[in-house]
């Protein structure tokens, strides 16, 4: 008897089912690309908020006598034309790449979710005013809505922020939009409707949290793209100005030849930067995208 209760405690430990936490972590572990791009980035993101502790030099900082020197002990990524340390410059431009990135997301979210939860929740009407806005917002070359806002205006980091986010959520709008035309029909949307319970409710308490995973997968791979938007245009001036560094002002400080020939390390460096944070971004989207697909197994 002893014997068979062991057996059976054994198929019922075996027998227990997984709960969602441990089955989106299984799904999200077994794509190594994302497992290896969250690190990286927890790395890169950690390495900028502590860069005041972690940087040799105030990114600043000139040293005349030291201009374009290549990486040594004293200046591990070497130094621009000016003297500064790169290594420096690069750990604080993550500050402000990485500020501008998850800043204009969330504000691309804070505009999105809303339009894209009332023109599905409600369709009609509603929905048809809604999406012919975010058509009409999309019909406008957003590149050069940048280029022109940004030459009117001074260029600046709160500037940059609030573009991104006016020129960006249209996407999550259209996505949320979808999420929420296939789920106000499911069940637990028409119980709450019978019962009488108010609309704002049932789609910020109801049918957003079960459209919260293509959201977050949306988000994250908007991140990588805006950091790469900043990078160009603070390439071409337009972005976060000098004296603040940037990886994109970075590069365009380097866009001279004498640069170029002597010190190819420069550009490199905040190019390399840029390159390795938005893969990592698009991997984990991916892996994020399979972990909270309830179709893959």
């Amino acid at each position: 008897m002893a014997q068979v209760n062991s057996v059976d405690l054994h198929t019922n430990f075996q027998d227990k089912p997984e709960t969602l936490t441990n089955i989106f972590f299984r799904k999200f572990f077994k794509n190594k690309l994302a497992v290896i791009g969250a690190i990286i980035l927890f790395i890169i993101i950690l390495a900028a908020i502590l860069a005041p502790l972690i940087a040799p030099y105030n990114p600043g900082e000139t040293h005349l006598t030291d201009k374009l020197k290549p990486p040594s002990k004293d200046y591990w990524l070497g130094t621009d034309r000016y003297g500064r340390d790169i290594f420096s410059r690069i750990l604080y431009g993550g500050r402000v790449s990485l500020l501008v990135g998850f800043v204009s997301v969330a504000g691309a979210l804070l505009i999105g979710i809303p339009i894209g939860a009332l023109a599905g929740y409600f369709g009609g009407i509603i929905d048809g005013i809604l999406m012919r806005f975010v058509d009409m917002i999309i019909s406008i070359p957003s590149i050069f809505l940048l280029f022109t806002v940004l030459t009117i205006f001074q260029p600046s980091i709160d500037k940059l922020i609030l573009i991104f986010s006016l020129t960006t959520w249209t996407g999550t709008a259209r996505l949320v939009r979808g999420e929420f035309l296939s789920l106000r029909s499911r069940d637990f949307v028409l119980a709450s409707r019978t019962i009488g319970t108010r609309s704002s409710k049932i789609i910020f308490s109801h049918i957003l949290p079960n459209a919260i995973g293509p959201i977050i997968v949306a988000a994250t791979l908007l991140v990588g793209s805006v950091i790469l938007a900043e990078a160009a245009l603070s390439y071409f001036g337009l972005g976060v100005q000098p004296p603040t560094a940037s990886w994109g002002n970075m590069l365009e400080d380097a866009q001279n030849f004498t640069v170029l020939v002597k010190a190819p390390w420069y550009p490199a460096f905040p190019g390399l930067f840029i390159l390795i944070t938005v893969l990592c971004f698009n991997f984990v989207g991916d892996g994020l995208r399979d972990a909270l697909d309830p179709k893959e197994n």
